[in-house]
Parts: C-alpha cells; sequence; structure tokens
C-alpha cells in the first residue's frame, strides 16, 4: 500500500505563487510516474502535469510556461511549482502515483484558491 500526502494549498492572489508537495511513502519498489491533476467545482478532473521516471514532463496546455513539476526521488516526493496563477485555476489538487499501469495511488486533495 501506498500513502499520499499533499500539501500547500492555500489562498492567493491572482499573480502569485504557489508551490504544492506530495510526499509518498509505504511500499514503493518502483514509481512508473506520478501527476497532478485538479478538478474544479461542476468539472471533471483533469490533468495538470505529469512526470515519468526518466523525467519526462507533460503539461495542460493551459498551464504551460506557468507550472513546473520536479521531484526529489531522495524523498519519495514531487512538486507542483505554480507562478502567475489564475482565477481559473481554482480547484482541489491531487496527487497522482502509478506504479504500472494497473496500480495507481491518490492523494486526498488540496485546495488552491486564487482570487481576483
Amino acid at each position: 500500500q501506498v500513502h499520499l500526502v499533499e500539501s500547500g494549498g492555500g489562498l492567493v492572489q491572482a499573480g502569485e505563487s504557489l508551490r504544492l508537495s506530495c510526499a509518498a511513502s509505504g511500499r514503493i519498489l518502483s514509481i512508473w510516474r506520478r501527476g497532478w491533476y485538479r478538478q474544479a467545482p461542476g468539472k471533471q478532473r483533469e490533468l495538470v502535469a505529469r512526470i515519468t521516471s526518466d523525467g519526462r514532463t507533460i503539461y495542460a496546455d493551459s498551464v504551460k510556461g506557468r507550472f513546473t513539476i520536479s521531484r526529489d526521488n531522495a524523498k519519495n516526493t514531487v512538486y507542483l511549482q505554480m507562478n502567475s496563477l489564475k482565477p481559473e485555476d481554482t480547484a482541489v489538487y491531487y496527487c497522482n502515483l502509478e506504479l504500472s499501469g494497473t496500480e495507481g495511488y491518490w492523494g486526498q486533495g488540496t485546495q488552491v484558491t486564487v482570487s481576483s
């Protein structure tokens, strides 16, 4: 079993920055990829950013150039640096960890609210 703990969410004004963290613990032999998703009220959960075991990253078009995903393998932690935040970035952000294509885990979510 793998346990994910997110932190770093909060209330900020448009244009400001936040950094989310997601620490993983438990039975982790190898990680295929890790990602951040978000879900705004009334909308489906969407992929924000993802990083694979070999360091390849992908981003949603809406966050390209503003958000950066990174990781610290020694700490089993993944980060999401969010700059130039916009009100439309307001959502609950979820950390995801995939050990394989059939085994994945989710964090409990952290609220990010951006006021205009």
